[in-house]
């Protein structure tokens, strides 16, 4: 992979944590400690309230892993390792990394 290609990658990477910290923070309200509204009637009750948190703060722990395997691709791309996989050492191909851009297997490694 030339520099071209990796300049490419890493700036790909810097966006989709951008996009990353910007969901993080607009979840942030849906994840704070639920009230009782002793006024609020219908179909929004407690118990919806403490779904629609349990929900938020699993969106939240799925945004982390994601932003911490951008961060590791970032770092192989800094060390020369972005695009080789981490077991057999053979190239990732393109296609896999421009859907993945963490992907730190190839095919056939992830998928044995």
């Amino acid at each position: 992979m030339n520099e071209t290609d990796l300049d490419h990658f890493r700036q790909m990477i810097r966006n989709k944590l951008a996009e990353l910290d910007e969901s993080s923070a607009a979840g942030l309200d849906a994840q704070a400690v639920v009230q009782l509204d002793q006024q609020a009637v219908g179909r929004l009750s407690r118990m919806d309230a403490l779904q629609n948190q349990a929900m938020a703060k699993a969106q939240q722990a799925r945004r982390d892993v994601e932003a911490q395997r951008l961060r590791a691709a970032l770092q192989r791309i800094d060390e020369g390792e972005y695009g080789y996989c981490e077991e057999c050492g053979e190239d990732i191909p393109r296609g896999r990394l421009e859907l993945d851009l963490a992907a730190s297997r190839c095919v056939s490694c992830a998928s044995g």
